[in-house]
């Protein structure tokens, strides 16, 4: 951020202009035009739907990563096992926004072909907000199902301990339903995101009550539980502080962790996330279904809307209140975004501006994002 704008502020940016600064970044950092695109829309697009956690506050980090040598601009998805149905296929430690898009391209083709497919994808970099990933799918008229683990990134504690043992290993479910209202389920299998936590780290939305655990076993929402104390000139890495996320849903989202990373990380046999040392990589097993080899016709479709209908016609638990569904949120958040901008908290859009200068983007260029 340029001197001129208080760190303490909330910076609101239209997506457009959002989107194409970010990807300027990634071009100063050697990426091709196209790619650079890939990797903001991937991030912006998480904003977007309210997952800020998984949006621009990651460019620092994924230019740190590009920096290390972590993530390898230029590389995509290539095949390592082809069995029609189940493919294996390598990253290439390739930004996940471009692997992960390519992936889903070959299981939808695979699904098309066979009815079922299973994609396993190994060794790429961070995929970012998987339901991203699930709406393309399901835009296709296909479900799909998703586990993700990370590979090295040793986050979340298990249920009655206090040390890492696991990543955050989303879980991501689409369901088609025939019109623009498909069913999307996307979340960490920890109490939080960890880019939630960075969020709060950077000045945004404060945390939850005792989603993290530290050293001593005490329950907390502190997020320097899991970064440490961080000057905004570094870039804030959540291996480096002392305690733990915790699972949700306390034996059961520990529980679901677990397997979690037992399909993504054993079964694609790109490893689960400890122990250490391992190189970091996002790892996905995903399943791709094709309604119409199980129901002929529409009769999916209409049994889908006849439970939505009966699902949402539950009185709301508060007055004025409506009954969502998986997706709702995230199409709300989107239209509220569109049209009035993405807000950043000070400190976050500051560490945004940092990176850009770093890049070496100049000032007029980082002062022209803020135009709305």
């Amino acid at each position: 951020m340029s001197e001129s704008h208080a760190k303490s502020e909330t910076i609101v940016v239209a997506a457009d202009r959002l989107t194409a600064f970010v990807a300027s970044i990634f071009e100063h950092k050697g990426s091709s035009a196209d790619e650079a695109a890939a990797v903001a829309f991937g991030l912006v697009d998480a904003n977007l739907t309210g997952h800020d956690s998984h949006g621009a506050i990651r460019t620092p980090r994924y230019v740190s990563w590009v920096d290390s040598g972590r993530v390898r601009p230029g590389q995509g998805l290539s095949v390592a096992s082809d069995g029609g149905s189940i493919v294996v296929a390598d990253g290439n430690f390739g930004f996940g926004q471009v692997v992960a898009p390519q992936a889903m391209d070959l299981g939808i083709e695979r699904a098309r072909r066979h009815g079922l497919a299973a994609v396993a994808v190994r060794d790429s970099g961070h995929m970012g907000r998987i339901g991203t990933w699930a709406e393309k799918v399901v835009a296709e008229g296909l479900a799909f199902i998703s586990f993700v683990n990370v590979r090295s990134s040793l986050l979340v504690a298990p249920f009655g301990g206090v040390e890492r043992r696991m990543s955050t290993a989303p879980l991501t479910i689409g369901v088609p339903t025939g019109d623009d209202h498909p069913i999307i389920l996307d979340f960490a299998t920890s109490a939080v995101a960890e880019g939630k936590a960075l969020v709060a780290l950077r000045g945004g939305k404060k945390l939850p009550p005792e989603v993290l655990i530290g050293a001593d076993g005490q329950r907390t929402a502190d997020p320097r539980v899991l970064y440490g104390d961080v000057p905004l000139d570094k870039v804030p890495n959540p291996m480096d502080g002392p305690g733990a996320l915790r699972a949700f849903g306390e034996h059961k989202g520990s529980g679901l962790s677990f397997l979690l990373e037992i399909l993504a990380g054993a079964l694609t046999g790109a490893g689960c996330a400890g122990p250490l040392p391992r190189k970091y990589a996002n790892n996905m097993l995903a399943i791709f279904i094709e309604p119409s080899r199980f129901q002929p016709g529409d009769r999916f479709l209409q049994e889908v809307h006849s439970y939505i209908a009966f699902f949402k016609s539950s009185k709301p638990e508060e007055q004025g209140g409506h009954v969502l569904m998986p997706g709702d949120k995230e199409r709300i958040m989107r239209a509220d975004r569109m049209a009035n901008g993405v807000p950043m908290a000070g400190d976050a859009w500051a560490e945004l501006a940092a990176t850009a200068r770093k890049a070496g983007l100049s000032e007029p260029e980082i002062e022209a994002a803020l135009v709305r």
